[in-house]
């Protein structure tokens, strides 16, 4: 039986900044410390070790943004594009349930639909949002992504959320969202319900670690063609198609 491991905690709170830092593009001291949920001083030293260790550079504007560790392109190491790597994936699961599926990826609080296929066999579909960014804790993709986070990082996007000058379109019950989420981690599937958009049902499961690449794959359909029966076979597809995503290949 594997050993339950506590976080370190300013371990944890430093890598929760780094992550802060990648997905806003900069931080201050005073964002930083409003998502941490800590005193200004506590977030100052964290950043200033950081930035020791080049993981992150304090600006003119006492913003601290990407630093030089962490923009080194690793050549030597080539990753496929995450959508060439998914799209197979995604080519059996449209083929396997004739409606419209998604990639999307987590950054910060929103998710980004990187590539899809339209269903075009019903007259009444749901279209193609490839490009388009949605709030996570309304869309099932989104829902996926943030399951692969602790409850201190997914608290710690939105504090940082709220505290940022576009903190007016961010409205989310923590409450309800870690709820939820409790649920996706049980089940691995994220759930929409017309939360995103009237009218239509989604799922999704996030697809894990792709060579430090994370995504999550969605079904989307106009609710009033889903049924419980399809959710759970449809479910069922997710979790193998994720599962064999993470599967090691054979040579």
């Amino acid at each position: 039986m594997e050993r339950k491991v506590e976080p370190i905690q300013s371990v944890s709170r430093a890598l929760t900044l780094m992550t802060l830092v990648l997905d806003e593009g900069s931080v201050n001291v005073t964002e930083a410390a409003s998502a941490l949920d800590v005193n200004v001083s506590t977030a100052y030293r964290l950043l200033a070790t950081l930035a020791m260790q080049d993981f992150v550079e304090r600006g003119a504007d006492k913003r601290y943004s990407v630093g030089p560790a962490l923009r080194v392109d690793h050549a030597a190491f080539p990753q496929p594009s995450l959508v060439m790597r998914l799209r197979p994936a995604l080519e059996r699961l449209y083929e396997r349930t004739d409606e419209t599926v998604h990639i999307a990826t987590l950054a910060g609080t929103q998710i980004q639909h990187l590539d899809g296929i339209e269903a075009t066999s019903h007259s009444l579909r749901f279209g193609l949002r490839v490009g388009v960014w949605l709030p996570a804790h309304r869309t099932s993709a989104g829902k996926a992504l943030l399951a692969e986070l602790t409850d201190e990082e997914i608290d710690a996007r939105y504090r940082m959320a709220m505290a940022s000058p576009r903190r007016g379109r961010v409205d989310v019950d923590l409450e309800s969202l870690h709820e939820q989420i409790t649920d996706v981690r049980e089940t691995r599937i994220g759930w929409n319900f017309e939360e995103s958009e009237p009218g239509i049902a989604a799922m999704a499961i996030a697809t894990g670690d792709l060579g430090g690449q994370r995504a999550a794959i969605s079904i989307s359909m106009p609710i009033a063609r889903f049924t419980r029966d399809k959710g759970e076979r449809w479910a069922a597809e997710l979790i193998e198609l994720a599962d064999g995503l993470s599967a090691p290949s054979v040579s």
